[in-house]
């Protein structure tokens, strides 16, 4: 995988670099409510503008239909961009359209330029070859060389992430450099005691993750929504709990193997809960209680971990030598249920060891609750290409790039 630094060492002065970002960031409105991605990519975008190159940005935002969508416009994450790198960055109003080809084609050397929302065009997402295929071909009439830097994309086969780079020269940014490395260090040699923290809402979401990390970590902590799923299968009355029945019989199996392996299952020993689901825009105090795990009342569901299951939790933590954190242990969005969020992120502050966030809602999640992200090992910018990798899967985005 050819890097960043050797494509600037052959050449980019007045070459247009088309630099696959992830600018996926969480929009009140028009208001960015977290730009960890944009300042993810911003190392990248400023090598490039020292080397000359006339850099135009892209990227996806949420999930419009294959059509512009006025919600979903990346206008802010490019007026965020300008701001983080102290110049102006042009926006175009299309993906491949005239606005872009104009917007392009108007960039001076060390200029930067952001183009529309990928996904406002249906060829970035189709499933059809020849229909990816054309799209990525008007993309590659943008540029002269592709660097790929949206690690949060990586384990899609889009337009922009897969079939792009088999037409333009191409390299890995810094980003992804650094997200694989990391990455490696959770698969390859790891050292130990190896711990896992898992949580989150389904069970159905991490079962690829946990299959793979039973041949691996030294011990599994749940959390988070899934966890109710583990109190069933242990034949627990779980209340209004979120539940997914289905995944018991797949449940029952991990826990048999994690004990044959003699990997440690950590589930919560009491958890908080309340009658009713919280609003998370009013966040208002509500009334809860903390109760046994295997004592959850009928009627009521659980939102959190307790204060016995979070003492439990840092001290399985604190000798770990790797952590990998993937997941909230409960609606951290409402104050009333963040405490269990909390304290995971406060045990890998605490620890010694390489400590790992993997992306999504448990980087979220960090900076909402206020730590500082330098405390950290690594937070990820892709919680599900992160999860795909130590499924053992191969991602599309970084097979493109190895090419």
């Amino acid at each position: 995988m050819k890097t960043i630094d050797e494509l600037i060492a052959e050449g980019v002065t007045g070459k247009r670099v088309f630099v696959r970002a992830d600018l996926n960031v969480p929009l009140s409105g028009t208001t960015i409510t977290d730009d960890g991605r944009i300042r993810a990519v911003q190392p990248t975008v400023e090598k490039l503008v020292a080397a000359g190159a006339r850099v135009v940005v892209a990227s996806h935002l949420g999930r419009p239909k294959g059509a512009p969508d006025p919600a979903f416009s990346l206008a802010p994450a490019a007026a965020r961009l300008g701001e983080l790198i102290g110049t102006d960055v042009a926006f175009a109003t299309d993906t491949v359209g005239e606005s872009a080809r104009a917007t392009v084609a108007a960039l001076g050397d060390g200029e930067v330029a952001v183009i529309e929302n990928l996904r406002f065009n249906p060829g970035e997402t189709s499933e059809d070859d020849a229909e990816r295929g054309a799209f990525a071909d008007q993309l590659a009439e943008l540029a002269d060389l592709y660097v790929g830097d949206g690690f949060g994309a990586v384990h899609r086969k889009h337009a922009s992430v897969f079939d792009l780079p088999a037409r333009l020269p191409h390299a890995a940014g810094d980003l992804i450099a650094t997200e694989v490395g990391v990455l490696k260090k959770l698969t390859e040699n790891v050292e130990r005691p190896y711990a896992v923290v898992l949580g989150g809402s389904k069970v159905s979401d991490k079962l690829g993750v946990i299959d793979h990390l039973l041949e691996r970590a030294d011990r599994i902590l749940i959390g988070g929504g899934m966890a109710y799923t583990f109190l069933k299968a242990q034949g627990h009355e779980v209340g209004s709990s979120l539940l997914q029945e289905d995944q018991i019989p797949a449940v029952l199996e991990y826990l048999e193997r994690a004990e044959d392996k003699g990997v440690e299952f950590v589930l919560p020993v009491d958890v908080v809960v309340s009658a009713q689901f919280p609003d998370l825009k009013a966040k208002a105090p509500t009334e809860h209680r903390t109760v046994p795990a295997d004592a959850i009342p009928a009627g009521f569901i659980g939102l959190d971990n307790g204060p016995e299951t979070n003492t439990l939790y840092a001290s399985k933590l604190a000798d770990a030598a790797t952590v990998f954190w993937n997941g909230p242990m409960g609606v951290f969005e409402h104050p009333d249920y963040a405490e269990g969020t909390r304290a995971v992120a406060q045990a890998l502050v605490d620890s010694s060891g390489f400590s790992v966030v993997g992306g999504g809602d448990s980087a979220a999640a960090v900076r909402t609750l206020g730590f500082d992200e330098n405390a950290f090992g690594h937070i990820s910018t892709g919680g599900g290409a992160s999860l795909e990798y130590l499924e053992g899967k191969t991602l599309p985005g970084l097979a493109a790039l190895e090419d």
